[in-house]
Formats: structure tokens, C-alpha cells, sequence
């Protein structure tokens, strides 16, 4: 069976279930990205590793909007890297939620965050 005639070809992300995995060759090395997303009640919890980049962002965002939720929470504590393409991801999330989306960062998303002038924004949490 060729990708072009899988069962899932043609399908968007959200509609093949809820973990999403792609792995990407960077010179031998393949860091996994996947973005698992979980609602209770009213809450879309968005769980986000590897890195997000020009090929992954746009899995990002399509996990993080699949379900109507109240609050998002992006969880990017496991996230090891984070170019220019996530970081217009997060804030076309935050215009598209506004109010409504908490970002968790790790020690990388941060520093990104930082550097980029978006260090104090308001749905960007430290804790």
C-alpha cells in the first residue's frame, strides 16, 4: 500500500485520532514531534515534544484548535526546539483565543519567547 492509497491519505491531522507523531530527519538524527490533545469539560489540554518548526507548526496549531474549548492550555514543557514558524503559530493561536490560551514553556520555548520581544505576554506562563 502506497501513502497515496492508506485508508488515512488525504485525511487532516485531527481527524486520524488524537496523538499526532511525525518524525523528521535532521542528518541522522530524528527528533519525534508529536501534539496529543485531551478535553475536560471545557478545557483542551495541547501536550507538544520535539521540535516545532516550518514542518510541524502547522500539526501545532491544527491539534490545539480541533476541539471548541473554552481554555487551551499549550504545553511546550518538552518542546527542544522552536523556530520563527512556531512562534507565529503561537500568536496567531493567542489572536485566535484570546483570553483563552495559556502557554507553558520550556527552558527553550522561553528563551525564544524571550528574544522575540513576547517575554511578558500575558498568556505566557513561567510557573
Amino acid at each position: 500500500m502506497t501513502p497515496a492509497t492508506h485508508p488515512s491519505a488525504g485525511l487532516l491531522p485531527w481527524q486520524r485520532g488524537c496523538a499526532i507523531v511525525a518524525g523528521v530527519d535532521h542528518g541522522g538524527v530524528s527528533p519525534i514531534f508529536s501534539a496529543s490533545a485531551e478535553l475536560d469539560g471545557a478545557h483542551l489540554r495541547v501536550v507538544v515534544t520535539g521540535e516545532v518548526d516550518m514542518a510541524t507548526a502547522d500539526t501545532m496549531w491544527q491539534t490545539a484548535l480541533r476541539e471548541p474549548a473554552e481554555l487551551v492550555t499549550l504545553d511546550l514543557r518538552r518542546v527542544t526546539f522552536f523556530d520563527s514558524a512556531a512562534i507565529h503559530t503561537v500568536v496567531r493561536l493567542a489572536d485566535r483565543l484570546p483570553e483563552r490560551l495559556t502557554v507553558l514553556p520550556s527552558r527553550q520555548v522561553l528563551r525564544v519567547l524571550e528574544i522575540s520581544g513576547l517575554g511578558e505576554q500575558s498568556w505566557l506562563h513561567r510557573g
